[in-house]
């Protein structure tokens, strides 16, 4: 008995302290009306249209014929080159389109080295300061069939990923007749089935000119059409990846003092993403998966990721393996294969829309908050922060927080043009982030603060007592 009314009593202080508001709901994401348009934009004809065309090209395998106008990868990258360029006529000349040639490396997939490209067109921001920064939207061109290394059969790649390429030459034709503060890159990338070569490139390059970028992947939009009592295809997943397999010490320090494992760059992408299509698109929900991708495969987000860039893979809810990198053929009028027929352009439509909804409110909202740090006051139970400016465009701040087992920020509270904020509410019980807001409204990214910075030549921090 007197156990149970210990157990009772202690459920009953948990329940009140539970009960307590923890502060003002979270603001809604608004839409901007400007970008709004862009929904009824997205065209799906336009989306049929390039799917078929990528399929006609009858193999895109990374190592087929380059010369040959018609078929094989050659035709392929030549026939997307000139689309975006037909995009950039649009953009009054500002829209640059190019190839991005390297030579990919002997391999386990590549017998000996090769010659190869990535297809990319860059749209500069308007801000020379905002300019600096890249929002990258991607899909591999290649193909393969049932074999890795046959270079001349049929491989129309309709899902796999000729609908990811869709998506990113959808964005450009859409996103290049308007401007924006900030950079925006489309890219079909090369030799994804063998081994990601062709976004390791982009990623290792853009480390290396220390860009500052962020990338949207998509690979496998298609919305297939499985059989008879297949989930639909009604939503799509986003891939968000966790802490790096390579920390620094400081990444340790400010994850195990903050608890930040699922508070990556790439998963405060995630819930951007998340927000992006509440306000445009609620219809079409977007679902974070906190994973690298699908267990035991990979994409092209990988690379960026592995650099230190936010990143997220865009992938159909359901999918049917069957028909990836499957032989065309027909058995018993079954037809086999990735083929055309399969896929359902509306649904990758709504992958392009939000795509580039977020491409524009990225493009458009000033860069995050630099320095987010928490601070602290010796026997108070309370969150202290701390940020410095943000380098651009930025009106004012917004703190958001949300319990520590909520997988989305649920509080939020505007911080005006100061660059601290005080609260009761307990960093102990809660996680907090920081963005920036311009002054329509647009938002940056949430930045997760970091521990208290320690002065120079101070000695490292002690082991935390049980105190």
């Amino acid at each position: 008995m007197f156990r149970t009314t210990i157990a009772f009593s202690l459920l009953l202080v948990c329940s009140v302290a539970f009960a307590e508001a923890p502060g003002s709901p979270l603001a809604a994401f608004s839409a901007d009306p400007e970008l709004a348009s862009i929904v009824k934009e997205i065209d799906a004809a336009h989306i049929a249209h390039t799917i078929q065309t990528l399929g006609s090209f009858h193999t895109r395998h990374t190592l087929s014929d380059t010369k040959d106008p018609a078929r094989g990868i050659g035709a392929a990258r030549n026939w997307i080159k000139a689309e975006l360029e037909s995009y950039a006529k649009d953009s009054g000349g500002r829209m640059k389109v190019e190839f991005d040639v390297f030579t990919a490396p002997k391999g386990r997939r590549i017998p000996e080295p090769t010659e190869v490209m990535n297809v990319v067109a860059t749209l500069p921001g308007t801000d020379p300061k905002a300019a600096t920064r890249e929002f990258v939207v991607g899909g591999h061109y290649d193909s393969i069939c049932g074999s890795q290394s046959d270079v001349t059969c049929e491989a129309p790649g309709s899902n796999d990923d000729a609908s990811g390429t869709a998506v990113v030459l959808e964005c450009a034709r859409v996103l290049s007749k308007r401007s924006f503060p900030a950079t925006i890159v489309f890219v079909a990338f090369v030799g994804e089935e063998q081994g990601l070569i062709g976004a390791t490139h982009f990623a290792q390059e853009a480390k290396k000119a220390n860009l500052n970028v962020t990338m949207l992947n998509n690979d496998i939009v298609g919305g297939n059409k499985g059989p008879a009592g297949a989930p639909p295809n009604d939503w799509v997943r986003v891939f968000s990846d966790g802490p790096p397999r390579k920390e620094t010490p400081e990444e340790i320090t400010a994850r195990l003092a903050g608890g930040g494992e699922v508070d990556t760059p790439q998963r405060q992408l995630a819930r951007y993403i998340e927000e992006v299509q509440g306000a445009y698109l609620p219809g079409f929900p977007a679902r974070m998966i906190w994973r690298r991708d699908r267990f035991g495969r990979g994409g092209d987000h990988t690379p960026f990721s592995e650099q230190g860039f936010p990143a997220v893979r865009f992938c159909e809810a359901a999918e049917d393996f069957t028909r990836q990198h499957a032989n065309v053929n027909e058995t018993d009028g079954v037809k086999h294969g990735d083929l055309f027929e399969f896929v359902t352009p509306e649904y990758t439509a709504n992958v392009a829309r939000l795509n580039a909804l977020t491409l524009a409110n990225l493009a458009s909202a000033p860069p995050p908050p630099e320095n987010v740090r928490y601070g602290t006051e010796r026997g108070k139970n309370n969150t202290l922060l701390s940020w410095q400016a943000s380098p651009d465009n930025a009106a004012g701040y917004e703190v958001v927080w949300r319990d520590t087992t909520a997988p989305r920020w649920e509080h939020s509270e505007p911080a005006g043009s100061e660059l601290k904020f005080k609260s009761d509410i307990s960093k102990d019980n809660f996680f907090f982030g920081v963005r920036a807001v311009d002054a329509k409204g647009h938002r940056s990214i949430v930045v997760w603060p970091k521990p208290p910075a320690r002065p120079a030549g101070a000695p490292p921090p002690e082991v935390p007592s049980n105190n």
